[in-house]
């Protein structure tokens, strides 16, 4: 029995959701939330086993109430929220806090909830194997860099971000480099003989955020990322990424050369491949082909299409449900890649890792905080 509460500042949300999961055999309703700081001293008190939180609530919202309790008593959290598909950054806060998943409110409007009754029940469904997580805030900013000093980390990141269109000035590490980085005007270098390549799922956007912010932003090749997201929210997944990370962070876009020191996160509702081009570059193809085992992007997609770099490909899988990416990683493995696998203990699900492992596919099987390292040094060799 997965014993759940409910926290929505609506009362006809709250009773809405309440039916709609006491109508199931596997679900018993413990209590129900009028607003955040409800939500957090209910959670202490009756310690259900999964929490749908709305996002905009009186006194304390949803996102501070996730905050606290991924802090102080973390478990699995569906946020549920009309919030959630107008303010899609709304939403990677709250999966970077933890949240486990979302669901969107057909439109806003309350009335339409059997549209989405089905992925409520499905992702709290799911929600409840989840391992939950503290919150990542201890990995704001990087911890680990390999060789450059702080200036050279910053000049090369100001650098790159300048020719992207940023302005200066939000840091004051940026502000103060700036006119030192002015006179910097080499062209990029395409990203040479190393590329990485990354997939995740359920628990992603708190993995990534793990693992991107402590690359450095001289990191000698390009890393492309494949996470389950749908359309309208992977641009504000990587406008985050990019705004609290060394190495530049962007949503792919098609036909774009993949370059060194940058990220790319696939466009949901897109498949994205890799393909060879002159000069020894490569660059971003994107389709929207059918799904691939229920996913687009799928990462078996980007991986079958990494595999034909072979030795020079160092590929990652990580936390999510399932097994996208086992059969790309087989491709990639019989081609001499490297590959690199979350660990059991740090994953929020372990699924899509436990396949690599278990096929025997996996290099490494690193936990979360030791990823960013594994990566670097995997580029080295």
């Amino acid at each position: 029995m997965i014993r759940i509460l409910i926290a929505d500042d609506s009362a006809f949300m709250r009773k809405i959701l309440s039916d709609l999961f006491r109508e199931q055999s596997d679900f018993e309703v413990v209590g129900t939330a009028i607003n955040g700081q409800d939500a957090v001293e209910k959670v202490k008190r009756l310690q259900p086993d999964v929490l749908t939180l709305d996002v905009i609530m009186p006194v304390m919202n949803g996102l501070d109430a996730l905050a606290i309790i991924m802090d102080q008593c973390p478990l699995p959290v569906v946020m549920i929220s009309s919030a959630t598909q107008k303010g899609a950054n709304e939403t990677i806060r709250a999966l970077a806090l933890g949240a486990v998943d979302f669901v969107s409110k057909v439109g806003g409007a309350i009335s339409k909830i059997d549209a989405i009754k089905d992925e409520i029940l499905e992702k709290c469904r799911m929600a409840a194997k989840a391992h939950a997580r503290k919150n990542v805030a201890s990995t704001m900013l990087p911890v680990y860099r390999a060789n450059p000093t702080v200036e050279e980390d910053d000049m090369h990141r100001i650098e790159l971000r300048r020719r992207r269109g940023f302005v200066p000035g939000q840091r004051t590490t940026v502000h103060r480099l700036k006119t030192q980085t002015e006179t910097v005007r080499k062209v990029i270098p395409p990203t040479g003989k190393r590329l990485v390549v990354i997939g995740t799922s359920t628990g992603g956007p708190q993995a990534l955020q793990s693992v991107i912010t402590c690359l450095p932003s001289n990191l000698p090749c390009g890393v492309v990322v494949v996470q389950h997201m749908p359309a309208g929210f992977t641009k504000s997944l990587a406008d985050r990424l990019d705004s609290i990370s060394r190495i530049a962070v962007k949503e792919a876009e098609n036909d774009e050369i993949i370059r060194r020191g940058q990220v790319y996160i696939a466009p949901g509702n897109y498949h994205l491949r890799i393909s060879p081009i002159a000069g020894g570059e490569r660059k971003i193809v994107l389709s929207q082909e059918p799904p691939v085992g229920n996913h687009r992007p799928a990462v078996n997609v980007m991986f079958d299409s990494a595999a034909q770099f072979g030795k020079d490909l160092v590929s990652v899988i990580m936390t999510g449900m399932g097994c996208d990416g086992c059969e790309g990683m087989k491709k990639i493995k019989a081609a001499g890649g490297y590959s690199i696998a979350q660990d059991e203990s740090t994953c929020v699900v372990y699924g899509m890792p436990k396949a690599v492992v278990d096929a025997g596919l996996a290099d490494e099987i690193r936990p979360l905080n030791k990823i960013a390292e594994a990566i670097v040094e995997a580029v080295k060799r």
